[in-house]
């Protein structure tokens, strides 16, 4: 008995010898719940790093001017023009005299690599060891109160900030909405963890560099995972030279950190109990035994009666609903179609999450080039699920190994010439440079977003992102199997 506790004490004095990452992911490996992976041990050093860093981070400073644009102001473009750039010299001066006074603030961290490899894991147990209490203290250069934070899907966080852009619109149509996001955004978490990072949405690349720079300006430290390098970002979208200055941006104030070596997806090893996900070669609706098992096993993961026959209409964000037709209090029920043949998105998703903890998908066909619109539907609904722990059982027309077709997506130019413009309606494809979508088997199809031959460019950086999201997907999609996964 001595000789056991004498062995907990040197593993515990062991751990928290470490940084509280190294420490909480040690605990973790010598409680069997992870396996030790030298990439994992290397990035929680980092962690580890940044974490000490917190403590000399500056605090929000506070703003004393009035940012929204008043009558007067309105009124007149010279003086509307006057304000705005007082504003960016504030900003200037401000960020100068914080580097002048304090410590500078810490760099941010972008970790990027293939799916199942760790990055979300390890952020998770950083976000979690950064507490009030071990910040409330004195320092050097000044009292810190605390470290606010957030932790937030990218999705989520960009359609919040859409929203606030869209509310402050709503009162300041003339005024810059992106000062004031940042400056509510910094107020509310100093600390700002982005799960899944990627760009696929030019309103989202233009915004960036922007708002980003501001959150900077107030001290601001921003930790993202994504599965693109920071110079794939956003590769192949409309007007892409405008965003490259945030690529710049981003490597300039970030430690970018690169799990690429790391290829072992751990989530493979949750193999699904075969209780969220169940298959067939015909439609679930058909006569054979296997569907009406299958039919059988939804109704009772379904759980009761539907409540009533009228449809609930659930709000969605900018003032938009979507319709749930068979629900409970616990659950809803969709088919595939009614989800991704329509033109939903993340806000839809994320809304439908947040109402129900169950949801049941049927009839899911095989995703292939020939359903890209589809594919990236339901890859965001899959994310919104497994951000917001809901389980998600699907009846799908595949077994889940071959759900998502493999594809690359590629620009082919006949002239060589690298960069592709695009008018602003999206266009097609011209007699020089085409997309083509290449499969799994070696087929080409031109690919465009409404499925029809000739080619909209505006969306190659999507149908590229996909080709990741789809490994992404089937990596959760095993992680969520089983009847012991989220919010029941």
């Amino acid at each position: 008995m001595m000789k056991k506790l004498i062995a907990q004490h040197r593993v515990a004095r062991r751990c928290f010898s470490k940084g509280p990452v190294s420490a909480a992911y040690e605990l973790k490996v010598n409680a069997g719940e992870v396996r030790r992976d030298d990439a994992q041990v290397a990035l929680a050093a980092k962690f580890d790093s940044l974490y000490e860093f917190l403590a000399s981070l500056p605090p929000v400073p506070v703003r004393t001017d009035d940012p929204t644009e008043n009558s007067c102001t309105s009124k007149n473009p010279l003086l509307l023009l006057l304000a705005r750039s007082l504003a960016s010299a504030q900003s200037f001066l401000r960020k100068k005299l914080h580097l002048w006074f304090f410590c500078p603030p810490p760099r941010g961290m972008y970790i990027h690599g293939t799916v199942g490899v760790g990055k979300t894991f390890l952020m998770d147990l950083f976000y979690a060891s950064v507490t009030d209490d071990d910040f409330c203290c004195n320092n050097d250069s000044h009292k810190h109160a605390k470290i606010t934070k957030r932790r937030v899907h990218f999705h989520e966080f960009m359609l919040d900030v859409h929203h606030r852009i869209f509310v402050y619109k709503q009162k300041h149509p003339r005024g810059d909405a992106t000062p004031i996001i940042a400056q509510q955004l910094a107020q509310e978490a100093q600390l700002l963890c982005l799960d899944e990072f990627q760009v696929t949405d030019i309103a989202d690349a233009m915004i960036l560099k922007r708002l980003f720079s501001l959150l900077l300006d107030w001290n601001v430290v921003v930790v993202a995972t994504s599965n693109r390098s920071p110079d794939a970002l956003y590769e192949g979208g409309i007007n892409r030279s405008l965003f490259l200055p945030f690529i710049d941006m981003l490597k300039r104030t970030s430690d970018i950190i690169s799990m690429e070596d790391s290829s072992k997806d751990y989530r493979r090893e949750h193999r699904a109990c075969g209780q969220s996900y169940f298959w067939s070669n015909k439609d679930v609706h058909g006569d054979n035994n296997t569907n009406n098992n299958i039919q059988a096993q939804l109704e009772e993961i379904f759980g009761g009666i539907a409540s009533g026959t009228e449809a609930e209409i659930i709000p969605v964000l900018f003032g938009r609903t979507v319709q749930v037709a068979r629900l409970n209090d616990r659950c809803a029920w969709f088919d595939f179609s009614e989800l991704c043949y329509q033109p939903l998105g993340a806000a839809d998703y994320i809304s439908l999450c947040c109402r129900f903890p169950v949801l049941i998908i049927d009839r899911v066909p095989q995703l292939n080039a020939k359903h890209l619109n589809e594919a990236r539907r339901f890859v965001t609904l899959i994310d919104a699920c497994y951000e917001s722990h809901t389980r998600l059982v699907l009846a799908a027309q595949v077994p889940l190994d071959e759900l998502f077709v493999n594809f690359e997506a590629q620009v082919e130019s006949c002239d060589r010439d690298e960069e592709l413009f695009v008018n602003d309606k999206g266009g097609n494809s011209s007699s020089f440079a085409t997309t083509m979508i290449r499969t799994k088997d070696g087929k080409y199809f031109e690919w465009s977003a409404t499925g029809r031959v000739g080619v909209s460019l505006a969306q190659f950086s999507a149908a590229n992102d996909l080709a990741f999201s789809f490994r992404r997907a089937a990596s959760r999609l095993r992680e969520m199997g089983g009847k012991e996964w989220g919010r029941q």
